[in-house]
Formats: C-alpha cells, structure tokens, sequence
C-alpha cells in the first residue's frame, strides 16, 4: 500500500481512515477502481470505499457476545454508512458544510424576549 495524502488515492485513503500500511483494508487498485468509477470525485470514491469497509466488517464481526467480550459489526458498518453519507451529500454539494446555519440577531427588546423564548424551547441557556 502506499499512502501520500498528497495525491488522490491518499485524500480517499484519509477520508476513510485507511491509513496504516500494515493493515490495509483497500488495496491501491481498489481505491484507483473507486476513484474510476466515481469519475475522479475523491469524496464519491471515499464514501464508495466506506461502504466496502462497512460490509466487510459487517461479514466478518457479525453481532458477537462471548464471555465478557462483544463485538457488534452491524453498529459499527451503520456508522460507516452514515459516514459515507455525508461525503456524498458534500460531494453533491461541492462545498464544506456551514459552520452556523442559521444565526438570530434580534434588534429590540422584544425581539430579544422572542429569542429567549424560542431558546427555552429549545432548551439552550
């Protein structure tokens, strides 16, 4: 394997953590199969390889409980999905997602109860 975070492969390799030489999940013809296939789009791709990652560890951990130890590979390959998601949705985007989404600015006193009501309903101080 052979990981640089400089080139393409590397970016999809960081996006979805394989990084460790030693134990590498995605072979480098894998990876440059996912970018192939995904026409370059290093997040598509990335989140193209979480899902591979996410049903190997679903085939090989399965819902395990022995004596005090457990594993849980569906939990784990549901997270990875969702993880995955999320790079397609900033793929289809083609941006970061926004830090504040939205921000209330009220101008007078009333507005300004308004938002102290609001956020208690929200439950924020």
């Amino acid at each position: 394997m052979s990981y640089d975070p400089t080139t393409d492969s590397g970016m999809v390799r960081l996006i979805c953590t394989d990084t460790n030489p030693s134990e590498e999940m995605l072979s480098d013809a894998e990876i440059t199969a996912y970018l192939a296939l995904n026409d370059g789009n290093i997040r598509m791709a990335a989140a193209d390889a979480l899902d591979h990652i996410a049903a190997n560890e679903v085939l090989v951990q399965k819902r395990i409980k022995l004596l005090d130890l457990s594993t849980d590979g569906p939990s784990e390959a549901k997270a990875l999905h969702e993880l995955a998601e999320t790079q397609r949705r900033l793929a289809a985007d083609g941006a970061e997602e926004p830090v504040v989404d939205w921000a209330e600015n009220p101008v007078d006193v009333f507005s300004w109860r308004e938002k102290r009501l609001k956020d208690a309903q929200r439950g924020l101080p």
